[in-house]
C-alpha cells in the first residue's frame, strides 16, 4: 500500500514516524519547498508542488498511490483543494489532517478577521507596535500600514513587499510562555497578529497576551473542502490508514 502524505507540518512529520517501517506499507512525504531547511520526516520525501490538481492527479497515478493525507498548514489554502480534486479525479481516498483550532478563554481580547487584508484594516485603532507573527508569505498586506511598527517572527527571511517600519526575528517554535512574555515587554508591543493555526508551539504568545492586556488579532483558518473526512491528530490518521490496509499497524490495536 502506498501512502502519500502532504506534509511539512508537525503532525504530518508525526504521522510518518508512526508509519514509517511497517511491512508492507510504502510512504512517501511531500514538502512544498517553502522552508530553506525544514524538518525531514522519516522515509521518502518529495520537495515541490505538483503543478496544480491536474499534475497531482498525474502523481497519484504514475506512483499507484493508494491513499492520501492532507496534513498540510491548516492556512496552506489552495493545495488542500487540488488535493480534493486529484483525489476524486484519481479515485484515491482522501483524508485531511488538521490540528483543532484555538479557543479563546477568559480574559482574552480577541479580534477575528477573514484575512490578512482585513487584520490590517483593524491595527490602527488596536495598536502601534505589532507582533505579526503570521509568516513571511503574506506581509504584503500589512506594505501600506502607516503609523506601525512591525515585529515580524518568521523561520527564513522575509522578501519584499512588507511593511516600512519593521524589525525580524528568525525563530522556529515552540516557544515558551516566559520567552513570549519578555519579547512582548522588550519590543513594547501593544497588539498581536497571529493566524489560528492551533497546536501548541506557538499559543504561549497567547497567554502572554492575554495576561498584559494585549489584543489580538486572530485571522480565521479556511474551510477544509466539502466532502473531505477531518481528523483532529495523526493517531487517528494511523487508524484511519490503518483500516485501509484491513490489518493493525505493528503495536497498534484496533479500536471499537
Amino acid at each position: 500500500m502506498h501512502v502519500l502524505i502532504l506534509g511539512g507540518t508537525t503532525e504530518a512529520r508525526r504521522l510518518a514516524e508512526l508509519l514509517h517501517g511497517v511491512p508492507g506499507l510504502e510512504l512517501t512525504s511531500s514538502l512544498a519547498g517553502r522552508v530553506a531547511s525544514p524538518r525531514l520526516p522519516p522515509g521518502r520525501v518529495r520537495v515541490g508542488g505538483f503543478g496544480g490538481a491536474e499534475g497531482l492527479t498525474a502523481w497519484l497515478r504514475e506512483h499507484a498511490v493508494d491513499a492520501l493525507v492532507d496534513a498540510t498548514h491548516p492556512f496552506a489554502g489552495t493545495i488542500g483543494f487540488h488535493a480534493a480534486r486529484a483525489a476524486a479525479t484519481a479515485g484515491v481516498p482522501l483524508l485531511a489532517l488538521r490540528r483543532p483550532g484555538w479557543v479563546p478563554a477568559e480574559g482574552d481580547d480577541w479580534h477575528e478577521a477573514d484575512s490578512l487584508e482585513h487584520a490590517a484594516r483593524l491595527l490602527p485603532v488596536l495598536g502601534r507596535r505589532v507582533f505579526l507573527t503570521t509568516g513571511r508569505m503574506g506581509l504584503a498586506a500589512f506594505a501600506a500600514s502607516d503609523g506601525l511598527r512591525f515585529l515580524v517572527r518568521s523561520v527564513d527571511a522575509p522578501e519584499p513587499p512588507y511593511p516600512l517600519h519593521m524589525d525580524v526575528l528568525l525563530e522556529r517554535g515552540p516557544f515558551t510562555l516566559d520567552g513570549e512574555r519578555e519579547l512582548l515587554r522588550r519590543h513594547r508591543i501593544d497588539v498581536v497578529v497571529t493566524k489560528d493555526s492551533g497546536g501548541a508551539a506557538t499559543a504561549p504568545k497567547l497567554i502572554a497576551a492575554r495576561e498584559a492586556g494585549i489584543p489580538v488579532v486572530v485571522v480565521r483558518r479556511p474551510p477544509v473542502p466539502e466532502g473531505v473526512a477531518v481528523v483532529p491528530d495523526p493517531e487517528q490518521a494511523a487508524q484511519w490508514i490503518e483500516e485501509r490496509r484491513g490489518r493493525h499497524l505493528p503495536g497498534r490495536p484496533r479500536q471499537s
